[in-house]
């Protein structure tokens, strides 16, 4: 792993652990060294998981826990938004770096990277990206034309009254939070949250910072990857939820390797 000199300090990591022992750990232990040397905080919410992975993380004195009880049934984006936002109010520095538990940072100066696109005249409210995997240029480009063919059939259908699913944006907008940054004080500053409807935590209040004349800087799928792995749904997989010759648990499997050759050639 390469060294980290962050070109500012003034930031705090959130993440929200539910019942992935292995993934937390192997997140937790890529950040530990860089960020206990520059005293970042690191607070990680756990969503009532009640197994291994809470009693893990309370062994931990350089993660401030926040431990969230259950208030009744709710959706997984529901349960994770509420625990982002029980972790903002807590959060002191000006910007925040969501991770998912399934994000293995290999080069911590993604960190820098991502904070130099904040420099500026214009006020950024939020940096990321919109892709959870870098697909390659001929992937995305097939990804397109295919979300943008059923977009309009879609459409189609409706306007001859033939019974389909609504029409999907093909074109996405909303920054994903696998590995995003944001602006706590703006976010402090109009009162908001991340979970603000019932779509994924972040999206509503990527809008509204954009109706409030904010700015939001992308960074390509081709850039971020250079610096980390997002395992998709990986909670899903490492909790059982797909078969076992699934793609994704396949694609889990191969990276929770590569994971710990990274981690043993650190040590």
């Amino acid at each position: 792993m390469t060294s980290f000199h962050p070109i500012k300090a003034n930031f705090s990591v959130v993440m929200v652990n539910y019942k992935s022992l292995e993934l937390t750990k192997a997140c937790l232990d890529l950040l530990r060294d860089g960020m206990q040397s520059i005293g970042v905080p690191v607070l990680v919410v756990d969503n009532y998981s009640a197994d291994a992975s809470v009693e893990y993380l309370r062994t931990l004195d350089w993660v401030t826990l926040i431990e969230r009880e259950r208030s009744g049934p709710e959706a997984g984006s529901v349960a994770h938004g509420r625990a982002l936002d029980l972790a903002l109010e807590q959060v002191t520095t000006e910007y925040v770096f969501l991770l998912h538990t399934d994000t293995f940072v290999y080069d911590l100066n993604v960190f820098n990277m991502m904070l130099s696109q904040c420099a500026g005249p214009q006020e950024v409210a939020a940096v990321g990206c919109v892709e959870q995997l870098n697909r390659g240029r001929g992937r995305s480009a097939w990804r397109l034309v295919s979300r943008c063919l059923k977009h309009y059939s879609r459409r189609a259908f409706q306007a001859l009254d033939i019974k389909a699913k609504a029409p999907k944006p093909f074109v996405e907008k909303h920054l994903k939070s696998f590995c995003a940054l944001w602006n706590v004080r703006l976010i402090k500053k109009h009162g908001l949250q991340f979970l603000m409807d019932d779509r994924n935590p972040g999206y509503k209040l990527q809008d509204t910072m954009v109706a409030l004349g904010y700015t939001i800087r992308f960074i390509s799928p081709r850039t971020m990857f250079n610096y980390l792995d997002h395992l998709q749904s990986g909670t899903v997989a490492a909790g059982g939820g797909y078969a076992g010759n699934h793609r994704r648990v396949k694609v889990y499997d191969q990276l929770m390797k590569s994971v710990q050759q990274v981690k043993s050639i650190a040590k």
